[in-house]
């Protein structure tokens, strides 16, 4: 196996034709179904940069920013961003395209940690990125931010830690009434 490979190597396009079948009663394509796209496109994206299988461990936040029209071409691009001793980050980006007017609109964009597993389903380790470009440090270290904020967001609140006194004035201005006991 590489020891490192770049984020070119094992980049991703997928590309699919929305049909009325995938729209919600809105009539726009469904969400649900973007994201079965967007989790497919990161395995693969994953799993050609492991050479192992993989799963989704977390997904970072997902904005959708324009609706996806029935009828409109889908393109789905994945690449790693970050790799760890046995976990990558995927970056995602979803765009639709008017295909007789040719607009392109993006839909959204998410981050996908998955991490590598071997035939009994134990982490294995996976190569590493060669970073060629600013982009590439650009988002390695964009990574590593989403993941401190993640690890401090998750000890933050957790029951032994969480101090009442330090959040209530913040919810004054929320839509919240409080009657604790």
């Amino acid at each position: 196996m590489n020891k490192f490979k770049t984020p070119k190597e094992t980049r991703i396009s997928l590309m699919e034709l929305m049909l009325p079948v995938n729209s919600n009663f809105g009539g726009k394509i469904h969400g649900g179904y973007i994201l079965n796209l967007m989790d497919q496109i990161a395995f693969a994206c994953a799993s050609k940069h492991s050479r192992s299988y993989c799963v989704t461990a977390s997904v970072n936040k997902v904005d959708f920013l324009n609706p996806i029209e029935v009828g409109e071409l889908v393109t789905l691009k994945a690449s790693i961003n970050y790799t760890g001793r046995t976990s990558m980050v995927v970056g995602v980006r979803v765009e639709s395209e008017n295909i007789t007017s040719g607009e392109v609109k993006h839909c959204n964009s998410s981050y996908f940690t998955m991490v590598a597993k071997d035939a009994n389903g134990k982490n294995i380790s996976v190569p590493g990125l060669l970073l060629t470009d600013k982009q590439g440090v650009r988002r390695f270290a964009r990574s590593i931010q989403r993941k401190n904020e993640s690890t401090l967001r998750s000890t933050k609140f957790t029951s032994s830690k969480f101090k009442l006194e330090d959040h209530l004035e913040a919810l004054k201005t929320e839509n919240v009434s409080l009657e604790l006991t």
